[in-house]
């Protein structure tokens, strides 16, 4: 998928950037993405992986609000790594009324189930808080179309693999997108999991 084949009010926003074209990371995996398959995306810093990230999920959610619940949800590290993306989110979101929501360890749990309630399309989370706060009924995942890792190295870090693999038991149909610096053999794990038949690039 070039930047010529995606949502117009996406375009506006791109071209506004000053965006011509896509990395070779992004032009291997965005059409990949659009069509409904499971990747794996491996580059490092600077080869566009959040921004992939980012283009997919407003692609796939046609930018725009719908429902209560979350339709895609990103993973990252922790609270820097989500309000860092939540800002990027919000400059490719401005156009849309998508509505993006961070939830993350370190803020009021009740504040966060009160704010999730009233709606969001895009939830940016860290493992542990989007776990607690879905075993506490708080977040409804049946909605959910896309699910996105962003620098997956933290998972093997953190040891919170069993935490994501409990998420996608969660979630019936839903497509994922991980990214990392480099492919580590402990992510295969994911293959076996529910990332089925998912295409592997590589820049």
């Amino acid at each position: 998928m070039s930047f010529k084949k995606i949502l117009p009010v996406l375009k506006e926003t791109i071209d506004h950037l000053g965006f011509e074209t896509t990395t070779p990371l992004q032009k291997k995996v965005l059409s990949t993405i659009k069509s409904g398959a499971n990747v794996f995306g491996t580059g490092p810093d600077g080869s566009g992986k959040s921004t992939a990230i980012i283009l997919s999920v407003i692609q796939k959610l046609k930018g725009e609000a719908f429902g209560d619940g979350p339709r895609a949800i990103v993973l990252v590290k922790d609270k820097a790594e989500v309000l860092a993306l939540k800002e990027q989110f919000d400059v490719f979101t401005k156009r849309t009324d998508l509505r993006v929501y961070c939830i993350y360890d370190e803020y009021k749990i009740d504040a966060q189930r009160e704010d999730i309630y009233i709606g969001t399309d895009i939830l940016i989370s860290t493992v542990k808080r989007l776990n607690k706060l879905y075993f506490l009924n708080s977040i409804h995942l049946a909605d959910v179309q896309l699910i996105c890792i962003d620098d997956a190295e933290f998972l093997i870090r953190q040891n919170t693999y069993n935490d994501v693999l409990r998420l996608s038991e969660s979630v019936d149909k839903c497509q994922y997108a991980v990214f990392a610096d480099k492919f580590d053999s402990r992510l295969e794990r994911f293959e076996n999991s529910f990332m089925f038949n998912a295409y592997r690039f590589k820049v």
